[in-house]
């Protein structure tokens, strides 16, 4: 912990950084960040696997779904980013007053955002699943399951926030201890909801909120009170009221990333159109397969956070040649680490399925897919924490743009194409052609130079 805070503030000081020190900080910041990650995916495991083994209409129901909750949480930490990058670049130039306050009118913005959002999509949960083709007997669970995260919404919000708070100032131990906490508490409340309570796929999503809800309140005290950088009672005149300067620059950041969230989620949305018609089996497996294949994420999205909040920083103590060199090493880490993950999922694709479902159709279509997308994991991690480099630095436009023509253009096209020929297996083929080439075009960006132009602070 004194290693990490003495490189940080040799950071924010203008001091030298050899490469090991370097290298040392990106790891101290990227492990706890990978760790919760891992109790994060280890909560989906759970609660796929639980449901999954009630049969696959009931894993099939989550599934339909997924792509719903993935764009309202796109939008919800989008809305965080706005202000978390502002907080990053402030605490990176030493000005920790201003740091807390863009951190307090965050929360007031954020909350107020993700209660309007709740509502508005509690209006249509019911209705979703019906649209997008679900079948009948998966439509019902679907949408109970959908109404249970839609008002869980601004817990989610709240949760999220204060974990990416205290990352922006190189806090990831709380956050980990946090995400691991939460995990546990999770295996027992679904066992308790699902099983013991009747509830079924219902008691999956009032399970996970709850867990969320019960561990984050910890990190919230901790973040407003004993955070040497943020802690609230440092101040006599703390403001909560947002001012339009700060909105404005938020919106600067959050506004392509929305974009970018209408993009990627939109075009997983979309997929699940074209996925749907193939059956209970193909939306089942394609559910339960993604849920497999995150757990080759957790370098990706560790290092993801670990760059952003070291970028942002940087670019705050006005250190554009460590934002690069963090960006870089952070990126070919993470990129390096997923590949050898994709090796491991390759091998034992099957007997990862056979954790989340008992159907053989189940695991034997998502072995198929599992090993398809093991060819993706090398660019995708390149792709995620390139773009966590770009956010730092408030460079968010430029990677909207690529996201968009790599999904629509590449992915949704393809699939398009290939599902009515060889079913979910062209879907995943389609997947892995399009995550190749977003790697290669977040990388050309990466190694430019105007990723590192925009002045935030």
């Amino acid at each position: 912990m004194a290693n990490k805070d003495i490189l940080l503030g040799k950071l924010r000081d203008g001091a030298p950084l050899k490469f090991g020190e370097r290298w040392r900080l990106v790891w101290m910041l990227s492990l706890p960040a990978i760790l919760a990650h891992l109790s994060t995916i280890l909560m989906e495991y759970i609660d796929a696997g639980m449901v999954g083994h009630l049969g696959s209409e009931k894993a099939a129901a989550i599934g339909l779904v997924a792509s719903a909750t993935w764009v309202l949480m796109g939008f919800c930490t989008s809305a965080s980013s706005g202000f978390t990058v502002q907080v990053a670049q402030l605490i990176g130039a030493k000005d920790y007053y201003r740091a807390r306050q863009v951190m307090r009118k965050g929360f007031v913005s954020v909350m107020v955002f993700s209660i309007c959002l709740s509502a508005i999509s509690l209006c249509f949960a019911r209705k979703l699943p019906v649209w997008i083709g679900g079948s009948p007997e998966v439509v019902k669970d679907a949408g109970v399951y959908l109404s249970i995260f839609c008002a869980f919404l601004p817990i989610s919000q709240l949760c999220f926030t204060t974990c990416v708070m205290l990352q922006s100032s190189g806090n990831m131990k709380i956050p980990s201890i946090t995400e691991i906490c939460a995990c546990v508490m999770d295996v027992v409340l679904n066992y308790i909801f699902i099983y013991k309570c009747g509830m079924g796929v219902a008691g999956a999503a009032l399970g996970t909120g709850l867990a969320n809800l019960i561990t984050h309140l910890f990190a919230l005290w901790y973040l407003l009170r004993k955070s040497p950088e943020l802690n609230i009672f440092q101040d006599n005149d703390g403001i909560w009221i947002p001012d339009m300067p700060t909105i404005r620059t938020a919106l600067d950041i959050s506004g392509p990333m929305w974009l970018q969230n209408i993009v990627m989620r939109g075009g997983q949305f979309a997929s699940t159109f074209i996925v749907a018609p193939l059956g209970t089996i193909a939306v089942a497996t394609n559910g339960l397969a993604t849920i497999a294949e995150s757990v080759c994420y957790m370098p990706g999205f560790g290092f993801e956070e670990a760059s952003t909040s070291l970028v942002g920083q940087s670019i705050g103590a006005k250190r554009k040649d460590m934002a690069r060199s963090f960006g870089y090493l952070a990126t070919y880490t993470a990129a390096s680490l997923m590949a050898i993950m994709a090796v491991l999922m390759y091998i034992f694709a099957p007997q990862i399925m056979g954790l989340l479902s008992v159907d053989a159709p189940v695991i034997e279509l998502g072995t198929k897919v599992l090993r398809i997308e093991a060819f993706a994991e090398f660019m995708y991690g390149a792709s995620i924490v390139a773009y966590g480099s770009c956010v730092g630095a408030g460079d968010t436009m430029v990677p909207m743009v690529i996201n968009f023509v790599t999904m629509w253009l590449v992915r949704i096209a393809l699939a398009l194409y290939l599902c009515p020929r060889i079913g979910l297996v062209g879907y995943w083929i389609a997947m892995c052609i399009e995550l190749n080439v977003r790697g290669i075009l977040m990388l050309v960006r990466l190694h430019g130079k105007r990723w590192l132009k925009k002045e935030i602070i």
